[in-house]
């Protein structure tokens, strides 16, 4: 077997030297025959003559040789490629329209793969990632509780519990992502940090490149001398790769750490979409946090861990799922928050843990952008089927112009099969430039919409690096266009067998041009519709978009400078922190160029929202938002208070408590009637009374997608919360840098290891809406690409009808029509065409966008003013594109188009 496969690919290689010793060979044997007969009497002559004879034809017998050795077709092959590449040299124009056109339509489908496979299908580079799973928790009506994290699973008494009492699995680990500071002081120095437990990295699987891993040692109570393991982007980006980095000391949130190891360069922990830069253990978080604030790990209903846990061998996701519902009844009994009493007590022991698959890791990438990226996939599967109609309307064209050549091929013996196959091979060799050509598109692509994803908070990182996913696809995608447009043209061409090459042009061809114009037409047809939906998409994307951008915020943006303040550092008690925020409030109002500046725990359009449940004087529970908040700060964010007064320095801990509320607030609680003097149960002081002193206009709380929802506004001098930090809403009249230097000399002034940290809410609001951003972006373009594609078929179907009805449309004029008459003529068989393909295109239009109804604002997905714009746009340009070939069918000479044929 091994011989037969050196011996063909030596005939395949080295076929010059095969050939020299395959003449050889039949000289042989004809001498060796010559002299067997030569012996037995005949003469040399006819002895010469009887042996070639007897041998058979020398060209065909050498054939048979060339046939057993099973490389035919691969010669072959080689013959019809490069007959393609000549074929494609002589024809640039066509070349390069197709190649382009397939790039264009195979890179937009690789660059929207390769994101969906990054963001949904890839799984983590861990051991065996198919045996790890989520333990989370089952509650009928949702948790309550504090969730001060991304993954807000479980809580660490949960955690130790489980740990305790589960069997499903040989390792289990939590972990908490946390934004690390790096600076000693001043302005922030952000890593992307994760709290983990000791068994993180035992249970992933993960090794260290340099040192070693965190581990269960590592994790003890105190943590005296806590240890950090680094990534390898990190370590090359801070350390520039030095081995010296082992074993040095790394400054995080103000205290120091020991570097013991670090990951290889696969590995960039388990949340898609971000690069962890530095890993500390669980235990550190006694440090990080100041000691005035609670532990989150002694706050039993303080959700802030996601747990993954590595099923054992003997173990399947089944039955670990039925295990851990029956750990459920002893994990939540052992962990009961201290303030759930009676009811309550009940209500969080009913709750059951439940597994799930990790392998694909955590992703806020995959919750916001998986349906997202499963529609733009869809929208260049469309824009890839139009790009293969336009090039097999090309190819038709093409094919009708080799009319005379096929034949003549066809005629000298060539069968209706190798036809077939040298046309197909064109086809391929199209696709595979289109393919490889699309790789560099779709490279360029991801570039494009990683830079949309970025943002200031949400530093995304996405491995697109070219891989066997990639090129499988790519090939895979080359091969069905190759099939879809290269088809239906080599099967026409190919049933020119038995047609007389000697009969007139006229003859021959009337019912192929018959069938190839009522096939470009179809096609036609097909690209328009498919254009319809995509140029639909792309307007109701647009119109979102625009909806969200005018949305009415309740508070004007412009200007206003977010100052985040960390004083940790300080170690100061609670009045002395609420003392220190007053005076940087103050230096804050007193620098030059500030209008209005006040503090807020909840800026706007953040993300982040605190939440309260009230109970009306009936019975009935009302959920609301609420933000403690200072004097100033309505003035600050541009908000009207439409009755009553801001809060002022006789509101404090000491005084009666205030509030001021929203408009949504004053109807839902108060049925709409007027809320200022009135009173609600104070949700922090048991039996007291709160007051509404104001009532201001409904603003957007969390993102600009939410209705406008009840809120309710707090005196930061009555509470308590965000001890630690501070955000002060600055709105002033200079550069937002001369106003960040100010900002950051006056704080600095009161005490250099103050961190501190800028954002304008101009920005902020900017980003929030990346994903809309991006999918009118994207939708935009292939709605774009789909309208020229579709113009472009349209222009070559009435080009190649008015090429072919020549002589008809020259009786036409020589027997009195107008050129009106023929431009209505064509532009009426335009029309037609456009006709259907609005008609089909509409109703598949209806048909899919309900898809995208959870991605539009402020409209339906069948809303009729954007659908009808988006369809006269359209039929526009069709008609635009049409009038060029009508136009020159008006214009038309009657005496040439006589004179042919």
């Amino acid at each position: 077997m091994g011989h037969d496969w050196m011996f063909r690919l030596r005939s395949l290689f080295r076929r010059g030297a095969m050939e020299n010793e395959l003449n050889d060979e039949l000289e042989f044997h004809l001498e060796q025959e010559t002299r067997k007969l030569i012996e037995s009497g005949v003469r040399p002559a006819d002895a010469a003559r009887r042996a070639r004879l007897a041998f058979g034809f020398r060209e065909q017998v050498k054939e048979h040789c060339r046939d057993a050795r099973g490389t035919r077709w691969l010669e072959e092959l080689a013959r019809d490629i490069a007959f393609a590449v000549r074929m494609l040299r002589l024809n640039p124009a066509f070349s390069a329209v197709a190649i382009l056109s397939l790039a264009l339509g195979i890179g937009a489908n690789t660059a929207m793969f390769q994101l969906l496979d990054v963001v949904r299908l890839r799984s983590l580079p861990v051991s065996q990632p198919d045996r790890l799973q989520f333990i989370r928790v089952r509650a009928e009506g949702g948790l309550s509780g504090t969730f001060t994290s991304r993954y807000s699973h479980l809580s660490y008494a949960q955690f130790e519990q489980i740990q305790r009492q589960q069997q499903a699995y040989s390792s289990i680990t939590a972990l908490s992502p946390r934004r690390f500071n790096l600076a000693g002081g001043g302005e922030v120095r952000p890593a992307e940090g994760l709290l983990v437990s000791g068994t993180f990295f035992e249970t992933l699987g993960v090794a260290a490149l340099r040192g070693r891993v965190l581990e269960q040692r590592d994790d003890t109570p105190g943590c005296g001398a806590p240890a950090a393991v680094i990534s390898y982007a990190f370590w090359q980006r801070e350390y520039a790769g030095s081995s010296n980095a082992i074993g040095g000391r790394l400054n995080v949130d103000g205290h120091p750490f020991t570097i013991v190891g670090i990951t290889p360069p696969k590995f960039f922990g388990v949340e898609v979409g971000r690069v962890y830069d530095i890993a500390v253990p669980l235990c550190a978080e006694e440090q990080l946090a100041s000691r005035n604030s609670s532990q989150v790990t002694t706050q039993r209903d303080n959700y802030w861990l996601a747990v993954i846990g590595r099923l054992r061998a003997d173990w399947t996701p089944e039955r670990a799922g039925a295990h851990l519902n029956a750990i459920s009844p002893g994990v939540f009994a052992a962990s009961v928050p201290r303030d759930r009493k009676g009811k309550d007590a009940q209500v969080y022991q009913s709750m059951k843990l439940r597994a799930a698959p990790a392998g694909l890791g955590l992703s806020w990438l995959r919750v916001a952008y998986e349906k997202a990226l499963w529609l733009l996939l869809g929208s260049a599967a469309l824009v890839l089927l139009i790009a293969c109609g336009n090039l097999a309307n090309l190819l038709l064209a093409r094919a009708a112009a080799r009319t005379h050549e096929i034949s003549l091929r066809i005629a000298l013996g060539a069968s209706a099969g190798r036809i077939l196959r040298q046309l197909l091979t064109e086809s391929l060799l199209l696709a595979t430039l289109g393919a490889a050509l699309g790789l560099v598109v779709a490279a360029t692509a991801n570039r494009a919409v990683l830079s949309f994803l970025v943002t200031t908070d949400d530093p995304v990182a996405l491995h697109t690096s070219l891989d066997w996913r990639l090129l499988a696809f790519s090939a895979a995608v080359a091969v069905f266009t190759c099939l879809l447009f290269g088809l239906a043209p080599a099967l026409q061409s190919a049933r020119l067998r038995g047609t007389s090459t000697s009969a007139p042009s006229s003859q021959r061809s009337l019912t192929a041009t018959r069938t190839r114009s009522a096939f470009r037409g179809a096609l036609v047809v097909a690209q328009v519709a498919l254009s319809v939906v995509l140029v639909s998409g792309a307007a109701l994307f647009g119109r979102s978009l625009f909806n969200l951008l005018t949305a009415d915020l309740g508070f004007r943006p412009e200007h206003v400078l977010v100052t985040s303040v960390d004083t940790r550092r300080l170690g100061f008690d609670q009045n002395r922190q609420k003392i220190l925020f007053r005076d940087l409030l103050e230096r804050l109002r007193a620098t030059p160029g500030v209008i209005a500046a006040a503090q807020s725990t909840i800026i706007p359009m953040s993300g982040w929202e605190s939440n309260l449940t009230l109970q009306r004087d009936n019975g009935q529970m009302v959920n609301t938002r609420f933000s403690p908040v200072s004097s100033g700060y309505f003035q600050s964010t541009g908000s009207a208070i439409l009755a009553g007064r801001d809060f002022g320095p006789g509101d404090s801990g000491n005084s009666e408590q205030v509030a001021i509320v929203n408009q949504a607030f004053a109807r839902k609680f108060f049925d709409g009637a007027s809320p200022v003097g009135r009173s609600f149960r104070s949700p922090f002081q048991e039996g007291k009374l709160c007051r509404v002193v104001a009532l201001v206009e409904n603003t957007k709380y969390s993102s600009l997608q939410e209705e406008f929802l009840p809120i309710i506004f707090f005196p930061t001098s009555q509470t308590s919360f965000g001890v630690n930090y501070a955000r002060f809403v600055v709105r002033s009249t200079l550069p937002m840098a001369d106003l960040t230097r100010s900002l950051r000399d006056s704080i600095g002034g009161v005490s250099p290891a103050i961190d501190v940290e800028f954002l304008r809410l101009d920005t902020e609001l900017r980003e929030s809406v990346v994903r809309e951003r991006l999918l009118a972006a994207i939708a935009g373009g292939f709605g774009l690409l789909a309208g020229v594609l579709a113009a472009v078929g349209l222009y070559g179907v009435l080009s190649y009808s008015v090429a072919v009805r020549r002589r008809e449309i020259g009786i036409r004029v020589a027997l009195g029509a107008d050129r009106g008459a023929v431009l209505r003529l064509i532009l009426g068989e335009a029309g037609l065409l456009l006709g259907l393909g609005v008609v089909a295109g509409m109703a598949l239009t209806l048909a899919a966008t309900p898809v995208a109804r959870s991605l539009l604002y402020g409209l339906q997905p069948n809303d009729p003013a954007t659908l009808t714009a988006a369809l006269l746009a359209l039929v526009a340009v069709g008609l635009a594109s049409s009038y060029l070939p009508a136009r020159r069918a008006a214009k038309m000479d009657p005496l040439s188009a006589l004179r042919q044929e």
